[in-house]
């Protein structure tokens, strides 16, 4: 039996903060760290890259077999309806009846891959030879305020949207690059943001 390591990246989301650049449309497995050290998100971003470097230096001094996976924005059933995480905390405002509250200024964007999609890319990553890193998401890109107007659309439509002060170092975009994960592993997300959002709202 294969012994895999996998490094999940942003995600936690997900967020592949290492090559956080504002100009720059698609994130590709090519890092660029682009942030200060002593900023607050610093830890996040130098947490991440330091599990990879480990990850990559046993592999090679040691030739322990690895599989290194990116993660962005995951979402689905089973979220903890108050974890803080954008679109679990649009649906429990929903949900609730509260307004829905984007952070300033609501053009900033996130790519949101539902949890099925991302498990069969864990596994086919897992099963296949490539050690990594390899983007796992979905390319998909939508604005906050896209975002809460989709969940007002599906879920509660008498409910406001209401701006609120945004967090520091917030980054702009954030979109995968999956060119890699299709040639590779010939892997792809399938579930849209509409038909995901429903399905996790019933689970709520």
């Amino acid at each position: 039996m294969k012994n895999y390591v996998i490094v999940p990246h942003f995600c936690h989301v997900v967020l592949p903060v290492f090559r956080y650049f504002v100009a720059v449309r698609f994130e590709i497995e090519v890092l660029a760290h682009n942030r200060e050290l002593a900023c607050v998100r610093s830890c996040y971003d130098e947490g991440k890259r330091v599990a990879e470097t480990l990850m990559f230096d046993y592999h090679r001094q040691h030739g322990i077999e690895i599989r290194v996976a990116r993660i962005f924005n995951t979402y689905g059933p089973r979220m903890n309806i108050d974890d803080g995480r954008v679109v679990s905390d649009f649906i429990a405002q929903a949900v609730r009846g509260e307004p829905l509250t984007v952070q300033a200024p609501g053009t900033q964007t996130r790519s949101f891959c539902y949890v099925s999609d991302m498990v069969d890319g864990l596994i086919w990553l897992m099963e296949g030879e490539n050690t990594g890193p390899i983007n796992i998401g979905n390319p998909g890109e939508f604005t906050m305020i896209e975002l809460a107007e989709t969940v007002k659309e599906l879920i509660n439509p008498d409910v406001e949207i209401t701006m609120v002060e945004n967090t520091l170092d917030d980054p702009r975009q954030r979109k995968p690059d999956i060119a890699k994960a299709k040639e590779l592993l010939g892997w792809e997300p399938k579930v849209k943001l509409r038909d995901g959002l429903l399905l996790m709202e019933d689970d709520f």
